[in-house]
């Protein structure tokens, strides 16, 4: 069901978007209709999900808070339980490892240096979880590796959900076009509300495209 795909020599040699879009033959979409899929309406939760969701949620800042946070961490205590409550990780869906790479982003005078890991839910549905070695390193620094990930998909659109485990941000690329577009972010920051029911609703949605 699922394609090897060779793609680290690929987003080693990407490091912005600016280099994305050349290399890579991407542009952002000017459509406001281009990505709709992450907007309502969505599916629905049932209220035992929403009930695993808010537990998620604080975990996930518990350990936040105690400094306790790796990519393997979120893995385990966030990205592996949210895909069991949406019935994610079991037949037809298969997460498989795909690649795991270094980067380092410059900012000002900050090199800011991550780890992607880049995982594959099914043909068109990437999971990006990434590392922040140095604070600052945003989900967002990662768009132009996850393209380059993407590119290589054998369907479209191809869809990608980019996390650092507090923050999450959708990605659609449409190959044939090499149009992208973003979703808003989504983020575990907030006092009020748990934006992980959002996420949830999408990851649904686009399970199922």
């Amino acid at each position: 069901m699922l394609a090897v795909m060779v793609t680290a020599g690929i987003t080693q040699a990407i490091t912005n978007l600016n280099e994305a879009r050349t290399k890579l033959g991407v542009a952002p979409s000017q459509d406001a209709a281009f990505f709709l899929e992450w907007q309502a309406p969505l599916p629905s939760l049932t209220d035992a999900q929403k009930v695993r969701l808010d537990h998620l949620k604080q975990r996930y800042l518990f350990y936040a808070d105690s400094g306790a946070i790796t990519e393997g961490t979120v893995n385990l205590i966030l990205l592996a339980p949210l895909l069991e409550t949406l019935s994610l990780m079991d037949p037809p869906y298969q997460v498989r490892g795909e690649k795991y790479v270094r980067v380092a982003i410059e900012d000002g005078e900050t090199m800011l240096e991550g780890l992607i890991d880049a995982l594959l839910l099914d043909e068109h549905l990437w999971l990006i979880v990434i590392e922040s070695k140095r604070y600052g390193f945003s989900g967002r620094q990662a768009i132009a590796q996850t393209l380059g990930y993407m590119v290589t998909a054998p369907v479209s659109p191809v869809f990608a959900l980019i996390t650092t485990g507090e923050d999450f941000l959708f990605v659609k690329l449409d190959r044939e076009t090499g149009m992208y577009g973003l979703s808003d972010k989504f983020t575990l920051s907030t006092v009020a509300g748990n934006d992980l029911h959002q996420v949830a609703q999408i990851l649904q949605r686009l399970a199922a495209h």
